[in-house]
């Protein structure tokens, strides 16, 4: 097969795209027709023989950025699972079920039609892949140790992408997030699971996550009674450590739940934070012995503005404001916030930090009926001294955005599913998956628009799919070389070759 040039590439998808635009301006040019849209003819299947085409077209230089990144090295040198390769090494299987879940699979079982595709396996350059079965088997050889080993080797290979490519994202602020989540199961022989707070059987996973570029830099496995910030600390000195080196300025960001106060004076000494901190008594005391001219009124931003800075008419009703006020449920209707700050000094502390109190009035409601207004009050602890209160309170609502990463590892790349029967092969399970995730991110990192950047980093996961891997291609696999000749087409093809480009250029040394 004649190889195509770069240049004839570049028209071939502009063709593509004008045959596209074509059918699409035909829209406002339709007169009734007298037959739906959809219409059939006669099939013929036929199975070919000599050409190879599968769906995954944005396999292959995926594959190719980890490889460029030295992870399969890494983790064949850090892991040691396998007693003989034969014939697969501990990278194969990494890679094996991180790949199942960038080409859609939601299950281990998923696995299979992979194996059964020449046309995937010549992609990555591979004579065969794992099954399922010898998948769930690696799982099952990890320990603790070595689950840790494998996250370690993931995070050796970011600073690469750090000191290059996502440098500018990383800067001028970097903020480290962390959460606690559930991972439920309806299973009954799940060795380490337990009953949540909830009462959700299951796990509780710990995330420690980057918020500019929305990598996951540890997910933990713990019973499902633990509480949030049981064992966090520990996480949070390893995710410190990791981001240190490459981020100008550092601030860690968590609820409540993390404000782990014996260790605030050790970590104000390295970086800044913005933790949430519970109404205990002391501190509603303090709040409510300040003056009413210390308190001054939060204005919030619009929750949407138009491009036009014209207000939109909504022509649908509030339905759920509608049968509250028409059943007389009780509802709570936030009045207005008001916000001050003080000094105040933890008993694990040696020194005092800055709190911003957040004092709500909010009406509760019953049907048109208002019973009474009941002031609650929220509390925010910071090193940051950069930042007005308004804007310690807006920075804490901003770690709300990690719920959606959790909510991508559920849901998008599936790394909570618990396909296995204890605690640490789930564990290993979720690091395989959720480095699915993280290679979404360090794939849009080699995009050439910034804007592109941005956009595919937040992206959901599913969509990220449908835009970059789901391509249809035939595969070419040669002595030196393999290629991949796109047969289909996606508006997104610009984006796949600006990234594919940016990593055959890129070295990563």
């Amino acid at each position: 097969m004649k190889k195509i040039s770069k240049k004839q590439s570049r028209k071939n998808i502009k063709k593509r795209r004008a045959k596209v635009a074509t059918r699409h301006a035909k829209a406002g040019t339709w007169t009734e027709q007298s037959r739906p849209m959809f219409g059939t003819g006669k099939v013929h299947y036929e199975v070919g023989a000599n050409t190879e085409a599968m769906n995954f077209g944005g396999i292959a230089p995926v594959h190719r950025l980890v490889t460029k990144l030295g992870l399969v090295s890494q983790i064949d040198s850090d892991l040691d699972l396998l007693k003989v390769h034969l014939p697969y090494h501990e990278s194969d299987h990494v890679l094996n079920m991180a790949y199942n879940v960038m080409c859609g699979g939601t299950r281990l079982e998923d696995i299979e039609r992979l194996r059964h595709d020449v046309a995937y396996m010549n992609a990555l350059d591979a004579d065969l892949i794992p099954d399922p079965t010898t998948a769930g088997d690696f799982t099952r050889r990890f320990k603790e140790e070595d689950v840790v080993t494998l996250m370690e080797s993931i995070n050796a290979v970011r600073p690469k992408l750090w000191q290059g490519r996502a440098a500018e994202l990383l800067g001028p602020i970097t903020y480290m997030d962390i959460d606690g989540t559930i991972a439920p199961t309806g299973g009954k022989f799940r060795e380490g699971m337990d009953i949540s707070y909830k009462g959700i059987w299951g796990y509780a996973p710990l995330i420690v996550s980057v918020a500019n570029t929305k990598e996951v830099l540890y997910v933990v496995n713990r019973p499902g009674n633990a509480p949030s910030h049981k064992g966090a600390a520990e996480w949070i000195d390893k995710g410190l450590e990791q981001l240190e080196p490459y981020a100008p300025h550092l601030c860690m960001r968590g609820d409540t739940d993390f404000s782990l106060t014996a260790h605030f004076d050790r970590w104000s000494e390295k970086v800044d934070f913005n933790f949430g901190m519970d109404c205990s008594s002391a501190l509603r005391t303090r709040a409510e012995a300040l003056s009413e001219a210390s308190w001054s009124r939060l204005q919030r931003k619009p929750k949407y503005e138009t491009l036009t800075g014209e207000t939109r008419t909504r022509y649908q009703k509030n339905e759920k404001a509608r049968i509250v006020k028409e059943r007389e449920y009780v509802n709570l209707h936030l009045n207005y916030e008001d916000l001050a700050e003080f000094e105040y000094r933890p008993g694990k502390c040696s020194r005092s930090y800055r709190v911003v109190a957040l004092r709500k009035n909010i009406s509760k409601m019953k049907g048109e009926h208002a019973l009474l207004d009941e002031i609650r009050y929220f509390f925010y602890i910071t090193t940051r001294t950069d930042l007005t209160a308004s804007e310690v309170v807006f920075c804490a609502n901003e770690r709300c955005d990690q719920e959606n990463i959790i909510e991508q590892l559920k849901n998008g790349v599936n790394a909570m599913r618990l396909p296995v029967y204890d605690l640490v092969s789930n564990w290993a399970h979720m690091v395989m998956a959720t480095l699915a995730w993280n290679i979404k991110s360090w794939f849009a990192m080699m995009m050439h628009l910034k804007s592109d950047r941005d956009t595919y980093i937040r992206m959901e996961f599913r969509r990220f799919i449908n835009s970059i891997i789901l391509i249809p291609c035939r595969v070419i696999r040669r002595s030196r070389s393999i290629v991949i000749r796109i047969i289909g087409y996606q508006p997104t093809l610009d984006r796949l070759f600006s990234a594919w480009n940016t990593i055959e250029r890129t070295g990563f040394a």
